[in-house]
């Protein structure tokens, strides 16, 4: 059954996954309105599932402690970042999942190499970690805006085209670092078109609710939609791995992208497929007699074990 369920996932996210060496088009290549059949009344059902795996993966990965999961959301401007994080993470426990939010760098940041803010944020052994926004900001927003590399006090001879060829390089190179370190790390690109941003910007404006959320800034970005498209493809294309592949997950419907979200995490999980430690004899052992002192403690008419005789019950209802 968890095989099968796991091959119905992978076949489910495999359209999304950018295939390594492949060379992106993205306004080609991916549909920002594909549902693959899905229909919306569907999509509460299946979000639960897919939170319900995510919950019990996550415990097991905490219990483990041997791996950790990055997920990095990237998306340009009312791509449903926030909502994804809200709608997908709702059952885990939030003990074990860290958000970091990158804004425009600080001074102090910007004194360090570019990936210094995003390494003090990685997650720990048996924790997942989301990037809302991530060092690929590096390769994007930056790329759009050359004017930026300014700030960040890099060496001369070291600007022009290869400057973002070398920075592909390097961001797999430590890519591939975390995973050969059990660092498993997963990108998902939300993939809004340009009549749907503008749509979603226009309701910023229209209800008072979501007024806060509205920013002038984001609807100047618009100006360099075919920019970002060309360095999203860019990026996409060079940066898809075998060890860290990139999903172009559909975002004109939410519920779609959210779906889409949470089971490409749990797919990365399912790979992982973590286990509980096993106790050794001695703790066993310690375990055994420590449960026959609180049996003991039982009051009169209590069940000295009350799990256990939860379970023999159960069992025998169902046999009935």
């Amino acid at each position: 059954m968890a095989d099968d369920r796991a091959e119905r996932v992978a076949a489910f996210i495999k359209p999304l996954r950018v295939r390594p060496g492949s060379k992106v088009d993205l306004g080609k290549d991916f549909d920002p309105r594909y549902k693959a059949g899905v229909k919306k009344k569907e999509s509460v059902e299946l979000l639960r599932t897919g939170v319900a795996l995510l919950a019990g993966y996550q415990e097991r990965l905490a219990a483990q402690n041997t791996y950790g999961v990055l997920l990095c959301l990237q998306a340009l401007d009312a791509g449903g970042k926030d909502g994804t994080i809200r709608h997908v993470m709702s059952g885990v426990n939030p003990q074990g999942v860290r958000v970091s939010s990158f804004k425009v760098p600080s001074d102090q940041e910007l004194d360090h190499d570019y990936l210094w803010r995003y390494a003090r944020e990685l997650p720990a052994r048996g924790d997942i970690a989301i990037f809302n926004r991530s060092h690929y900001e590096e390769v994007l927003v930056v790329r759009v805006h050359p004017e930026l590399l300014d700030r960040q006090h890099l060496p001369g001879g070291t600007r022009g085209e290869k400057l973002w060829e070398r920075r592909y390089r390097e961001i797999n190179n430590w890519e591939r670092y975390l995973t050969d370190n059990g660092f498993k790390v997963v990108k998902v690109f939300l993939n809004l078109s340009k009549e749907e941003q503008r749509i979603r910007f226009m309701k910023r404006i229209d209800l008072p609710e979501k007024n806060w959320k509205f920013s002038a800034a984001d609807v100047r970005e618009r100006r360099y939609w075919d920019e970002y498209q060309q360095a999203f493809s860019e990026m996409l294309s060079a940066t898809s791995t075998d060890w860290a592949p990139w999903y172009v997950v559909p975002a004109d419907r939410k519920w779609f992208a959210r779906i889409c979200t949470a089971a490409v995490l749990v797919h990365t999980l399912m790979e992982i497929d973590p286990q509980y430690p096993e106790v050794g004899k001695q703790a066993r052992t310690d375990l055994l007699a420590t449960g026959r002192e609180l049996a003991a403690e039982a009051p009169a008419g209590a069940a000295a074990d009350p799990y256990a005789a939860g379970h023999r019950r159960a069992g025998k209802a169902k046999r009935t």
